[in-house]
Order: C-alpha cells, then structure tokens, then sequence
C-alpha cells in the first residue's frame, strides 16, 4: 500500500523533493536492488503526463527517494493541483509496487 505524501513546487524553480520510506516506524526500507519512476497528472484519467520526474535512490540503505524537476520543465506547467505517484521496481524480481502517492500544489510564479 503506497503512503500519502502531498507536495508544493514552485513554478519556475528548480524542484526537489526527498521522501523516506520506512519498513517499521523506526527502520528505513533498503532500496537496493530497486529503480524507480514517477509521473504528475492533471487527473485519473488524463491521457499524456504534465511532467516526468527524475528519480533517484543516491543511497538505498536509509529508504530515501529523491525526486526533481528542471526549472525550466517547471515553469510550463499551469499553477493549480495535480496528482502524482512513485513506482518502484525491484531489479531482481521485476516486480514494481507504487510506494507513494498524492497531491502536488503547483503554485504561480511572478518574477519572469
């Protein structure tokens, strides 16, 4: 079951996010072994992305997955919500598991 984790990016700023996976409260989840990917969606049901995060799992043994966006990818996108996910997929097994989901705030820029 993925965990809920909603975000904000800035339109227009260079975006990163870092979110800790745990396998008990206290124990971080070991990603070695695991690559991930993750889309931004207006909806459901929208056919195409609005983005495509890069991901990257610098240091698998303490659970973290770190998330960015260029500035300029982000300063396309329309301020507003959106929803997001993150998939990851064991390397070994091929299975993938959505760990993360939820909502990402876009909110507007004015300096241009």
């Amino acid at each position: 079951m993925a965990i809920q984790q909603n975000l904000i990016l800035e339109q227009g700023t260079d975006f990163q996010a870092v979110i800790k996976l745990y396998e008990t409260p206290s124990t971080a989840l070991n990603l070695t072994g695991y690559s991930g990917e993750s889309q931004m969606r207006k909806s459901y049901d929208s056919v195409s992305s609005t983005a495509i995060f890069a991901v990257s799992i610098p240091v698998p043994s303490n659970g973290e997955i770190y998330l960015t966006l260029s500035d300029t990818s982000s300063q396309s996108i329309k301020y507003g919500r959106y929803l997001y996910d993150i998939v990851i997929t064991n390397s070994g097994s091929g299975i993938k598991t959505r760990a993360v989901e939820g909502i990402i705030t876009v909110t507007p820029r004015v300096t241009r």
